[in-house]
């Protein structure tokens, strides 16, 4: 099976921007519900089906398949609920391990995280000085919640 432990934060100033450039990525959802996601999203011209479980802790079972980008694009617009949530995400090596830093466009227009994925869940990372408060765990951050509740509407 499959597994998929990651932490995620909040990224503070603009230093990671000069560090790695971004790449647009689309993404909707087919399935929402707590127990599992199912996820329809573009990298560039390649497209991507993914089904995720619940997690527990900062752990999940993930399953993820290449699929042609056509059928990927037809799935989010006639299929995904919306609206869609974009971004652009920026690789960036630090020591070990590589950070996802996801700059949200569109309804999620603000949002900026960091996200690294682990060996396990008691592996030590040192957190690079952009890196913010943590927010693994809490829903309101999870890319298919931004779908139902975006990023724009949240009580500042």
């Amino acid at each position: 099976m499959a597994k998929e432990i990651e932490r995620k934060f909040l990224v503070k100033g603009d230093a990671w921007r000069k560090l790695a450039k971004g790449v647009q990525y689309r993404q909707g959802y087919l399935s929402t519900v707590k127990e599992r996601t199912v996820r329809v999203r573009t990298i560039g011209d390649e497209g991507f089906l993914t089904i995720k479980g619940i997690s527990v802790g900062a752990t999940r079972s993930e399953y993820e398949y290449k699929v042609p980008a056509a059928d990927a694009n037809e799935m989010l617009t006639n299929l995904c609920e919306k609206p869609l949530v974009e971004k652009n995400r920026y690789k960036i090596k630090a020591g070990p391990v590589t950070w996802e830093v996801d700059e949200f466009l569109g309804d999620n227009e603000g949002l900026i995280v960091a996200e690294v994925e682990l060996q396990s869940e008691d592996q030590k990372v040192e957190l690079p000085d952009w890196i913010g408060q943590e927010v693994t765990g809490k829903p309101e951050y999870f890319n298919s919640n931004l779908t139902k509740k975006p990023f724009k509407s949240w009580k500042k």
